[in-house]
């Protein structure tokens, strides 16, 4: 049964718990079960305690005997990326002189997801201060293949079926790009969305709260608990709950598009992306055309670096002095950094701005529901520490918009690598029910375990 419920995506796992088939400690047993078997392999996690697990796990199922409504995310283990305060456990952010630092309090969406009645078993692996410089994990699919970026252990804790869901963040592509290296479903919400209260800061305009999961349903599960919501967030609240904006009622329309890095994208993957595109036209209810986004976006990866570098130099510019920094990557960034004045990141800024509105006209002016585009420039690479290929991920945290990757190719090693589909930003749940179109129409592959883990 244990091999059998870890292969459950979490709505499925919740509806067993809450008509008492499983019980929260079942399920959570059979998690460690799996962490116990393949953690050594891929080492996802920074810190895990599986007694406090169990815990969890029991006081859920006494609470559940006692006969309140049970919670969103009843009993189901949630990885967290560790650069998100959490009262009881450590938060070293991929960094020694962190090591064994407690906070003492929560983030909010840890927070969250604790009021909803998910179990928070351990941190996942992240890069030094969820910057560049990889850690110590692996891909399921083939460890000695790379994983991705910074969110790469919350990606491989979902991929290899140890817990149902993670978090993790993405300031250029750390969400997307390890979700579609390890061939789960990943998501960074609107900028703004999720709150990002007691968790590590590096870039104020673009660090996006992202989450895993291995269906697109268990996406807008994970975004209805954690997302903002109430009075407090006028903006955003109207826009969510606009059935104009958040509800399809025609033909998907889609705009499949190469972007300012397709070609640094191997061959095979912009074939299978067209392909794929294809295979949506097919479809009686989605509208597909190729379209050219505007010039503008051809200049988005530059003004990023700006924002990027000189914000790191401000933030790390104590450790920097005092040579505390562990990686040869975070001084040659923030050295960067120190080189771009006041007046240039302003500048940027105000591109930023600029560019993120007329991406945003542009969704209006055509039309366009989604726009589709690759995730990676094809599978992962071999070698925990190769350099990615330059991909478009970036250009959408960039401009504050919704990307969900989608686990729906695999490339000639046989790893996975993703689609990635885009909406005008706080159309959240439009492209959520897209990507659960996507799924229940049978246009994407169902999802694939890892050798690791069987």
């Amino acid at each position: 049964m244990s091999n059998t419920i870890i292969q459950l995506d979490a709505t499925q796992a919740i509806e067993l718990i809450r008509q008492a088939e499983i019980r929260v400690v079942e399920y959570m047993q059979a998690c460690l079960d799996q962490i116990e078997k393949v953690e050594p392999v891929v080492e996802a996690w920074a810190y895990f305690d599986p007694e406090s697990a169990l815990n969890q796990a029991k006081f859920l199922d006494q609470k559940l005997d006692e006969g309140p409504q049970p919670g969103a995310l009843i009993g189901m283990p949630v990885g967290v990326k560790d650069i998100f305060n959490t009262y009881d456990m450590p938060t070293q952010m991929g960094s020694p002189i962190w090591k064994d630092f407690t906070p003492g309090n929560d983030a909010r969406v840890v927070h969250y997801l604790r009021m909803a009645q998910a179990i928070i078993p351990g941190k996942t692996v992240t890069a030094e201060f969820a910057v560049h410089t990889p850690g110590p994990t692996r891909n399921p699919h083939n460890p000695t293949y790379m994983a991705g970026t910074s969110s790469t252990g919350s990606a491989v804790a979902v991929a290899a079926n140890m817990v149902p869901l993670a978090i993790g963040t993405q300031t250029a592509g750390s969400t997307i790009r390890p979700a579609s290296y390890t061939g789960v479903f990943g998501y960074k919400s609107s900028f703004g969305l999720l709150p990002r209260t007691a968790m590590l800061k590096t870039t104020d305009s673009l660090d996006t709260v992202g989450m895993f999961a291995r269906s697109a349903r268990d996406l807008r599960l994970l975004f209805d608990v954690m997302r903002v919501k109430g009075v407090d967030y006028p903006i955003s609240e109207k826009i969510l709950s606009d059935p104009n904006r958040q509800i399809k009622s025609g033909k998907w329309k889609i705009g499949v598009l190469r972007g300012p890095k397709w070609d640094h994208a191997e061959k095979y993957a912009q074939e299978q992306l067209f392909t794929f595109a294809e295979k949506l036209a097919a479809d009686t209810e989605i509208l597909v055309e190729e379209i050219t986004i505007p010039e503008s976006l051809n200049t988005v990866h530059d003004i990023h670096a700006t924002i990027y570098d000189r914000t790191l130099a401000y933030y790390f510019k104590d450790e920097f002095r005092q040579k505390t920094l562990v990686s040869k990557t975070m001084y040659e960034i923030i050295t960067r950094g120190n080189q771009i004045s006041l007046e240039q990141y302003l500048r940027a800024m105000e591109k930023q701005a600029h560019i993120a509105k007329e991406l945003d006209r542009f969704f209006v002016d055509n039309d366009l529901d989604i726009l589709l585009d690759l995730s990676t420039g094809g599978e992962a690479l071999e070698g925990l520490e190769s350099e990615d290929r330059p991909d478009n991920c970036l250009i959408w945290t960039f401009c504050g918009i919704p990307a969900i990757n989608l686990p729906a190719f695999i490339g000639p090693t046989k790893l996975p690598f993703g689609a990635q589909i885009i909406s005008r930003r706080y159309n959240d749940y439009l492209l959520l029910s897209f990507a659960e179109y996507l799924s229940e129409a049978g246009l994407i592959p169902p999802a694939t375990y890892p050798p690791v883990t069987r």
